[in-house]
């Protein structure tokens, strides 16, 4: 027999169908392409199923019209799968016509067993790594507290304020979202209980509800759900895009009473969406008492499950990283795959935490519950300037800087605080500003803690010797440390103290930087020392009006008759009047404008300004209408680096991006001799959007 490889290949003919029939062919095939983009634009799913009918209906009509041979039957409907799915868009689509939304995916981090679990740095390392991915994300932090906000909240009981740029006062887990996930986020990102119930009795009072009962089930937490949805949706990220992913933290622990009517808004939020929309980390603690214990995370489970909430993932904080007996026993107890369950182990830095979820597969789980593969990556560069940190290698860079940084030479900042005993959260965002500017000049940062009431000298303090030897001793730590830092505080507690700070440093030529009320007590201090006024003072501090000279004077705009949410706050425009020469403005990149943000009701009373002038002073940074001084400064032939400003520069300061004016001070506390190339550096890298204008 002969092979049929031998057989002679005939060429096939080619049969050409008559004009009106081709244009038949090509007017059907528009129609139908019509219409799956019209479905597409309307919000429906054009999916493959639709496409493949489209098309065999399609091909059996042009069959019966066409000269061509006839052609074989279409295949059955479950054939469809097989068909090609359509390219995905190019990246650069995004700025001519994005694609039609996908519905937004939440994730929620709660705490159980005890508070302090690092619930914030959590959320925070998770909505970096999903940014780190192209997602689009937003955080969104609930308070179980009856507080309207935290304007008004003692540092010692619950750490500082940090200041948005609408204005806002909130919570410090906001600080490390904006810090970690480089975001810009609003007042409404931080919900309390006191803002929903505010919220929905005015809504009763308006009688929007129409006579109804107004109970906590359906209204409060009908409230939180639209609350979470409508600010879900508002852009965080300097571009106009719609967040894709939400990250909710909810403060407390779970049990608490009053974190009640938040787990069951978050319970209907999450049963009333669509699958895949909602995944639940819960954070545990897992003691080490002659092993790992699971106990505690064991019972914390089960009380969020009689809540009527499974959690998807569960994030242990532990000395050690958890062994797998650990992780097996949790996840039999728990009812949930082992895999799910992650180990957040104590490492050298937080900026590491990153990468430990990452390395247990975080983003992958949370792909698998929310479906994240669904959703549109186009990168957000091609939308706005995106300068913060995107990938996990940004994030392990950083994060050996910061121990390459633990290995150098010591610089110690003089910290004069008012709030000191409250521990570090008191003054949260003014030690990572702190932080982040030493790792960029490769220091290891030393706070030495003064009391700023330790360096205050009254009439009896000479002849009380244990009251003049706590001073002495202040005063010889004040000396010791390299920088000498005054931050921001209100009342007369330690006030004397830093305003003396202010002027030991001035006279040593020790570097000195002064935040809101450092700023004020330099000029206060500057004014008894140089002026010869030496009852100059502010007028927040002189009740009984004695004072003829009130240098800090009490803003003519602001209300006397309430406290809450009555300052200057916020973002604001700062001009520098002379950039050429101006330390403050080569910080900033020789800019002669920059945004930064504001938090005070007392200001310098201009009508002493060009005494000071006289005597040194320089007023570089100013407002637009020149009527308020927000940067004071002196020649650095008078002092190697003398600076103050009136706004709060740590609350815009990120890995990577320390804060001008916290740079120049730690480089100038590392090396007096070189304060000047550290400014002259920042001038030669020019301005940042970062700061002007605001862009992230």
């Amino acid at each position: 027999s002969r092979s049929t490889s031998a057989l002679p290949l005939l060429p096939r003919p080619i049969f050409r169908p008559p004009r009106a029939q081709r244009a038949r062919v090509m007017a059907l095939a528009q129609n139908d392409n019509g219409a799956l983009r019209r479905k597409r634009e309307d919000g429906g799913e054009a999916d493959d199923v639709d496409l493949g009918r489209s098309l065999k209906a399609l091909r059996s009509d042009v069959s019966t019209v066409s000269a061509w041979p006839p052609m074989s039957p279409p295949p059955p409907d479950d054939f469809d799968i097989l068909l090609p799915k359509q390219p995905p868009p190019s990246p650069a689509t995004a700025l001519f016509r994005p694609r039609v939304e996908q519905a937004m995916k939440y994730v929620v981090v709660s705490g159980g067993v005890c508070s302090s679990l690092g619930k914030g740095v959590t959320t925070s390392s998770i909505g970096a790594l999903l940014r780190g991915h192209g997602f689009r994300v937003t955080a969104i932090k609930l308070d179980p507290y009856l507080n309207i906000d935290a304007g008004l909240m003692s540092p010692y009981e619950h750490g500082e304020v940090f200041v948005l740029d609408d204005g806002g006062e909130t919570d410090l887990d906001l600080g490390n979202y904006e810090r970690m996930m480089f975001l810009s986020l609003q007042r409404d990102n931080n919900l309390t209980t006191g803002k929903i119930y505010d919220h929905v009795i005015r809504k009763e009072r308006r009688g929007d509800y129409l006579g109804k009962t107004v109970q906590v089930v359906p209204h409060i937490t009908g409230g939180i759900t639209e609350w979470l949805d409508r600010v879900a949706q508002v852009p965080t990220d300097g571009s106009t895009l719609r967040p894709q992913i939400c990250m909710i933290e909810l403060g407390g622990t779970i049990g608490d009473i009053e974190s009640m009517p938040f787990i069951e808004a978050l319970r209907q939020l999450k049963y009333n969406l669509p699958e895949h929309s909602v995944a639940w980390c819960h954070c545990s603690y897992i003691p080490d008492m002659s092993g790992q214990k699971t106990k505690p995370t064991q019972h914390s489970v089960k009380t969020l499950q009689s809540l009527g909430i499974q959690p998807d993932i569960i994030v242990c904080r532990s000395a050690q990283p958890l062994m797998f007996e650990t992780r097996k026993k949790i996840a039999n107890q728990c009812y949930m795959a082992a895999a799910r369950i992650l180990s957040a182990h104590d490492v050298n830095n937080l900026f590491h935490v990153p990468r430990v979820l990452q390395e247990q597969h975080v983003v992958g789980l949370l792909n698998g519950i929310l479906q994240l593969d669904s959703l549109d990556v186009t990168p957000a560069r091609f939308a706005t300037k995106d300068i913060g940190f995107r990938s996990l290698r940004d994030w392990t860079d950083f994060a050996k800087q910061v121990d390459l940084a633990e290995q150098a030479p010591v610089v110690t900042i003089a910290f004069v605080g008012k709030y000191n005993k409250g521990g570090g959260d008191a003054y949260q965002s003014v030690l990572a500003a702190l932080h982040h500017a030493a790792v960029e000049v490769n220091r290891k940062l030393k706070i030495d803690w003064i009391d700023a009431t330790d360096l205050e000298r009254t009439a009896a303090t000479k002849d009380d010797h244990e009251e003049a030897e706590r001073v002495l001793q202040a005063e010889a730590r004040l000396r010791a440390a390299d920088g000498i830092f005054v931050p921001g505080g209100f009342g007369d507690r330690g006030f004397e103290g830093k305003a003396r700070a202010a002027g030991l440093a001035r006279e040593w030529g020790k570097p000195f930087f002064g935040v809101c009320l450092g700023f004020q007590v330099a000029i206060i201090q500057f004014a008894r020392d140089l002026l010869g006024l030496a009852d100059a003072t502010s007028e927040e501090f002189d009740k009984s009006k004695s004072s003829k000279n009130h240098v800090i004077m009490y803003m003519p705009e602001i209300s006397k008759d309430t406290m809450g949410a009555n300052m200057r706050l916020g973002t604001r425009w700062v001009e520098f009047a002379d950039p050429a020469t101006s330390m403050g403005a080569a910080l900033y990149g020789g800019a002669d404008r920059i945004k930064e943000r504001h938090r005070h009701r007392y200001e310098f009373n201009v009508a002493y300004k060009e005494r000071f002038e006289a005597k040194g002073m320089i007023f570089s940074g100013q407002d637009e209408k020149k009527e308020r001084m927000d940067v004071i400064e002196m020649k650095q032939s008078d002092h190697p680096f003398y600076l103050g400003t009136q706004f709060h520069p740590e609350y815009k300061s990120r890995p990577g991006m320390p804060s001008p004016p916290f740079l120049g001070f730690v480089g100038a506390a590392a090396d007096p001799s070189k304060a000047s190339e550290v400014a002259a550096t920042c001038r030669r890298k020019g301005p940042s959007p970062h700061w002007t204008p605001f862009e992230i």
